[in-house]
C-alpha cells in the first residue's frame, strides 16, 4: 500500500452452526453426504410445506451475540427474494431490519477492538457445482446443485467499517474463529465451508474521512486467501483511481490460482431482494431468562484462555510464548497445559510441548490424558529423560492414544543410566578425542555440543544432555 492511500475494510462472515438439522425442518445437518439426500418439501420449498424454528440454532445464535458483546433483541425473520438456482423456493428466509443481535465489537489480541454491527440468523443456501475447465460459471458447460445444504442454520456477522490493514483483517477472522468454537456455536472449518468471509473493501486518500466506493470479495476460504484478495482489491482500485477512472460498486470472485479478483456481478441493494416478513413464521424474542441460561452455559472465550496461560507463565511471555499461546488455545490444547501447571510442571515446558509436539498431532492431542502428561513433563523436568527422549515418548503416547509414560520409555530404553556409567561414557569420549578436549579446556566452548553428542551417541540416546553438560564442565574445571 501507498502511503498516499488508506484502505477501509469491513468483513461479513458467513458460519454454519453445529446443529444436528436445519434450520426450519428435521433433515439432518451434515457435511460431506451424497449429494440431494437430506432433503425434504420444507428446505426445498415445496407448496404446502411450512417452516418452524430450530431451538437449538436460536440459543447457538445467542451464544455468539453474547460473546460479541452484543444487545440480544427481539427479531423477525423476512423473505429475501432472488432468482438463483442454489435456493430451490427463489427466496432466502433471513433476518434484515430485526437481527437478533445488534451493537457488539470484538477486541483482537494487540487490543485493536472492531465494532461488529448486527449478527443476524439466516438459512445457507445450496451448493452450485459449474462443471467445465475452469469451475467458473462463465466457462461452465453446465451446472450441478446440492440442496444438502440448503437450510442449514448460518449466523451472518457483519463487521462496521473499521479495519485498515490486512493484518488486522487476519487478525480478526482468527479471534473469531477462535470465539466460534469456544461457544460450540460452529467448527469454523473454512476448508469445509462452515466459515465463509466476504470482504468489503474501498480506498481512500490518506488523512480523509469520507468512504470510497466499495467492492466485495465473496466466499473466501482461507486466511491466507483473505489477505491476498484485500491487498489484490485495493490495489486494483488505486490503479483504477490514480489512472482518472472510477471505481463500480460490485461483486467481485477471488481467483486463488490467478491471484486476482473478477467481477461477478453489480452489487445488489436491499431493494433489490424485496425483503419482506416471512409470513409463516411469528417473531422471536427470547426472554431474559433464556438469555441468562445460555450465558450461564458458556465457557470462557479465547481471549481469557489466553490470559490464564500468559499468567500461568509469570505475566510477561515472551514473544514466542505469545505465538505458542495463541496456537494452543486455537487448537483447544490449552487444558493440557493449565493443568500441567496446576500440578507443579514448569508452564513453559507444559506450553512448548503443547505447542510443538501434540499441536502436531492435534486430534489426538484433544484426548490425551492431562495426568500423562503431567508425569511425562515430570520425568523430563527431574531429568529422568532428556529433552529429545521425552518428545519420543510424547509421540509414542499420542501415536497409540494414552499408555504409561514411565513404561513407554522402559519400553523405548529410556531408562536413566547411572552416575559410574555415564562417567565411564565420558572417560571414552574424552579419551578418543585428545585434541579437542584439549581445546575445550582451553576455552573453545562451542565443543560442548560436539562431546555432548558423541557421548549421546555412545548412549544410544540414554543419557540425558544436561547431564552430560554438566559432568563435561565440572570435568573442565
Amino acid at each position: 500500500m501507498s502511503a498516499d492511500w488508506e484502505m477501509v475494510i469491513g468483513l461479513e462472515v458467513h458460519c454454519e452452526l453445529a446443529t444436528a438439522t436445519k434450520l426450519f425442518c428435521g433433515c439432518r445437518n451434515s457435511f460431506g453426504d451424497e449429494p440431494n439426500v437430506n432433503v425434504c418439501p420444507v428446505c426445498l420449498g415445496l407448496p404446502g410445506s411450512l417452516p418452524v424454528l430450530n431451538e437449538q440454532a436460536v440459543e447457538l445464535a445467542m451464544r455468539i451475540g453474547d460473546a460479541l458483546h452484543c444487545e440480544i433483541r427481539p427479531s423477525e425473520f423476512a423473505r429475501k427474494n432472488y432468482f438463483y438456482p442454489d435456493q430451490a423456493k427463489d427466496y432466502q428466509i433471513s433476518q434484515y431490519d430485526l437481527p437478533l443481535n445488534t451493537g457488539g465489537w470484538l477486541e483482537l489480541p494487540d487490543e485493536f477492538r472492531v465494532g461488529v454491527t448486527r449478527a443476524h440468523m439466516e438459512e445457507d443456501t445450496g451448493k452450485l457445482t459449474h462443471v467445465g475447465a475452469s469451475g467458473r460459471i462463465n466457462a461452465a458447460l453446465h451446472a450441478l446443485v446440492d440442496y444438502n445444504r440448503s437450510g442449514v442454520p448460518l449466523v451472518e456477522i457483519v463487521s462496521e467499517p473499521d479495519i485498515r490493514t490486512v493484518a488486522h483483517a487476519r487478525s480478526y477472522a482468527s479471534e473469531l474463529r477462535g470465539i466460534l468454537k469456544a461457544t460450540g456455536a460452529s467448527d469454523g472449518r473454512m476448508e469445509e465451508g462452515s466459515m465463509r468471509v466476504d470482504a468489503n473493501v474501498s480506498v481512500r486518500p490518506a488523512g480523509t474521512t469520507a468512504f470510497g466506493t466499495r467492492c466485495e470479495i465473496k466466499n473466501l476460504n482461507s486466511l491466507r486467501s483473505l489477505g491476498r484478495a484485500i491487498e489484490y482489491e485495493a490495489a486494483r482500485q488505486i490503479a483504477v483511481l490514480e489512472s482518472g477512472g472510477s471505481v463500480d460498486q460490485e461483486t467481485r470472485h477471488w481467483d486463488e490460482s490467478a491471484g486476482r479478483t473478477e467481477s461477478m456481478r453489480s452489487k445488489e441493494e436491499a431493494n433489490d431482494y424485496r425483503y419482506f416478513p416471512e409470513p409463516d413464521l411469528v417473531p422471536l424474542a427470547p426472554d431474559a431468562a433464556w438469555q441468562e441460561r445460555v450465558r450461564a452455559g458458556m465457557g470462557p472465550m479465547p481471549s481469557d484462555r489466553r490470559a490464564q496461560l500468559a499468567a500461568a507463565l509469570g505475566g510477561s511471555p515472551t514473544d514466542a510464548e505469545l505465538d505458542q499461546i495463541r496456537a494452543v488455545v486455537d487448537l483447544g490444547l490449552d487444558g493440557l497445559v493449565t493443568a500441567a501447571a496446576e500440578a507443579g510442571s514448569p508452564a513453559s515446558l507444559a506450553l512448548a510441548r503443547a505447542a510443538n509436539e501434540v499441536a502436531a498431532q492435534s486430534e489426538a492431542g484433544l484426548s490425551l490424558n492431562a495426568t500423562k502428561f503431567v508425569a511425562l513433563l515430570a520425568m523430563e523436568s527431574g531429568g529422568q529423560l532428556s529433552a529429545t527422549q521425552a518428545k519420543a515418548v510424547l509421540a509414542a503416547l499420542l501415536e497409540r492414544g494414552g499408555g504409561d509414560p514411565a513404561a513407554v520409555a522402559k519400553e523405548m530404553g529410556f531408562e536413566a543410566l547411572g552416575a559410574d556409567t555415564l562417567s565411564a561414557v565420558v572417560d571414552e569420549v574424552i579419551a578418543s578425542h585428545p585434541d579437542e578436549w584439549e581445546r575445550f579446556v582451553g576455552g573453545e566452548d562451542k565443543l560442548m555440543g560436539m562431546f555432548t553428542g558423541e557421548v549421546m551417541k555412545a548412549t544410544s540416546g540414554k543419557a540425558n544432555g544436561k547431564e552430560v553438560a554438566a559432568e563435561l564442565r565440572r570435568r573442565r574445571g
